[in-house]
């Protein structure tokens, strides 16, 4: 393939040609003459960049939100609106099967529990239907809510439940089931905190759902200029990686993947599939003691891997750091999100790479500004302050808990609301380069030269954006491995 009259990122000023073999950049310089068999596209002096990699995302949750009832804020600002959304969802699904939700969040309708959710269900114009087995998500991942017929069918106990703690279940599930939340009966609340791998092995989605999920997903990446993700699901398991590669393997997805996982996980390490850091869930309820942490990050070095550590609170990163310091720091190790970062905590995370989602500043801005603490606002999703001290910053969507859009993320990067940290934006090409660093190291945004693996985005010059308008409008071309992966309809304005 030869690339002709393009605008080689970051460099504005020369046009130059770019030649593509064996998957990777052959030739850059001007004037290349085509060879014969060659594919020519026709940059007319636009901009090329390394392809975007998303360097936080949960494929299979994307993929599964492909077919799950949105019930966000974004969607639904009501109980009387959310009610009327999951009857009709109700309605329109097939025989018994569960009904899944995604992006709930307490701005609609309050706290949800199994019985709340039994009575948003009832619909006055059905009565006697027997009641489906429905779950909702909430919009940070970390809760899932499901009513009275999911209890049951989960075998945690319907409308019976002593609190025994689901009696017919096997002896050896008892510590799975830390997560179900009871009351002061005993009874469960229906909420279940981060059971997603338990609930996952009961509520099975069909291979060809996440088949036709997973590439739907990249599909709409690849329209976007994303040749590569990190997936980060927590607690992967061997056959979560497995499933993944394969997908690669076959082209389901057509970007390269690196896949967190458990320290004691391996997969396939070539073509477009790696493994990459162990991911280190915290939550500030169930925080592991200082030695358990620094145990569990000395575990994944010894494994020959880094460790990525989910931090959303002060707490958590006071923590981490802690245990870090103790177990020792490898080159690669990563912070997850850093949603709050204390001032003076900023120097003592040069070394590391804080990977973060600039864009819940956006999309969350009217919950923060009611829900956080006003003492936390200042260190609320630091960008700039990170950058300025020598920090090492890259981005990822966090998808499908955060837009899937890289250039929203870049955008709302540059365009902070004044109430939250607007000297934390940063520059257009400074957002830009959030996404273009490699798998191992997001901080180095990649640059393109001979040798360098062959995934590319072509934009559009000028960009179609306008206010509302999807990343796709900037794309002209999207190229992986050293084939095209997407390309804009031409004549289409």
């Amino acid at each position: 393939m030869l690339i002709k009259d393009a605008r080689v990122w970051p460099s504005a000023e020369a046009v130059v040609d770019v030649r593509i073999a064996a998957g990777r950049i052959a030739e850059c310089g001007p004037g290349l003459r085509p060879t014969a068999g060659e594919e020519e596209i026709d940059a007319g002096g636009c901009a090329l960049l390394p392809g975007l990699h998303d360097h936080h995302v949960h494929l299979r949750a994307l993929a599964a939100a492909q077919a799950s009832v949105a019930v966000g804020p974004e969607r639904v600002r009501s109980a009387a609106e959310l009610a009327a959304r999951l009857r009709e969802a109700d309605a329109a699904a097939p025989g018994d099967a569960w009904l899944r939700c995604v992006g709930y969040h307490e701005s609609v309708a309050g706290p949800l529990d199994r019985w709340a959710l039994d009575r948003l269900l009832a619909d006055p114009a059905r009565p006697g239907r027997p009641a489906r087995p429905v779950r909702v998500q909430h919009r940070t991942g970390g809760l899932w809510v499901v009513n009275s017929a999911a209890l049951a069918a989960l075998g945690l106990g319907g409308d019976s439940d002593r609190g025994d703690g689901g009696g017919d279940l096997a002896g050896d599930l008892a510590g799975d089931l830390a997560g179900v939340e009871r009351n002061a009966d005993g009874r469960a609340t229906g909420r279940l905190w981060r059971m997603d791998r338990w609930l996952a092995d009961r509520v099975p989605a069909r291979p060809s759902d996440l088949a036709v999920g997973l590439a739907s997903v990249s599909a709409r990446a690849a329209a976007l200029g994303v040749t590569g993700f990190t997936d980060a699901t927590p607690g992967a398991t061997g056959p979560d990686v497995a499933g993944l590669a394969v997908a690669v393997a076959d082209g389901t997805l057509a970007q390269r993947l690196h896949c967190m996982a458990q320290a004691d996980v391996s997969g396939p390490v070539s073509g477009r599939f790696s493994i990459g850091p162990v991911k280190i869930m915290l939550d500030d309820d169930t925080l592991p003691p200082l030695d358990s942490l620094a145990d569990s990050v000395r575990r994944a070095h010894a494994a020959g891997r880094t460790v990525a550590v989910h931090c959303v609170t002060r707490v958590q990163l006071v923590l981490t750091l802690a245990a870090l310091d103790a177990a020792g720091r490898a080159p690669g190790d990563r912070i997850e999100h850093g949603a709050v970062i204390p001032g003076e905590l900023v120097p003592a995370l040069r070394g590391l790479t804080v990977v973060s989602q600039p864009h819940f500043v956006a999309e969350r801005g009217e919950q923060y500004a009611r829900d956080v603490a006003a003492e936390d606002l200042p260190d609320l999703w630091r960008l700039r302050s990170l950058i300025d001290a020598g920090v090492a910053v890259a981005a990822g969507s966090d998808a499908p808990f955060g837009g899937a859009d890289p250039w929203a993320v870049m955008r709302a990067a540059a365009r902070r609301p004044a109430l939250l940290g607007p000297g934390e934006a940063v520059a257009p090409e400074t957002a830009i380069g959030l996404f273009l660093g490699s798998p191992s190291t997001p901080g180095e945004p990649r640059s393109l030269a001979p040798g360098v693996a062959a995934d590319l985005v072509l934009l559009r010059c000028p960009p179609r954006e306008a206010a509302g308008s999807l990343g796709s409008d900037l794309v002209a071309a999207t190229i992986i491995d050293g084939a095209v992966a997407y390309r804009a309809v031409v004549g289409g304005g």
